[in-house]
């Protein structure tokens, strides 16, 4: 299978939290993509496991947000955001603020998690080679935002 099982789960878990901003959900979908990934020795079939836990866990969160009522506030949500934890900076937040979803998804997979562009280039349909530039294109287009601050 892939070693670091117990890295693995933690970066999957924190890939979920950073999405749904609570922590029972994002272990109830942690769990439901590695249980998915082991059922019927499913695992033995798939070429990149970590791949397959992203893209399940990935697939999970969305379908969460399409079951909560639009502007329902969870009741576990901390009190400091995820992102207040991880970012201290006020203009660093501002700068992740003004990237589209997909390119702080990308940047949490790549650059926090250290997910292989390979890998997030399976998870979103495109070339490793493409994963470099857009990666690439996003941390400069965050120091340019930083820049000016």
């Amino acid at each position: 299978m892939f070693a670091g099982i117990d890295e693995q789960y933690d970066k999957v878990y924190r890939y979920c939290y950073y999405k749904l901003h609570d922590a029972h959900t994002a272990e109830d979908i942690t769990q439901e993509a590695f249980l998915k990934l082991f059922e019927n020795n499913r695992y033995k079939e798939v070429k990149n496991p970590l791949a397959f836990l992203y893209t399940v866990a990935r697939n999970l969160c969305i379908d969460e947000y399409r079951r909560k009522k639009p502007g329902e506030i969870p009741e576990n949500m901390p009190a400091d955001s995820c992102e207040d934890k991880i970012i201290e900076s006020v203009s660093l937040r501002m700068a992740l603020d003004a990237l589209t979803d997909r390119e702080r998804e990308i940047i949490l997979l790549r650059v926090v998690n250290e997910v292989p562009a390979g890998d997030i280039g399976r998870i979103y349909g495109i070339s490793r080679f493409a994963v470099y530039r857009e990666v690439k294109k996003i941390l400069k287009k965050l120091e340019g935002r930083l820049s000016y601050e």
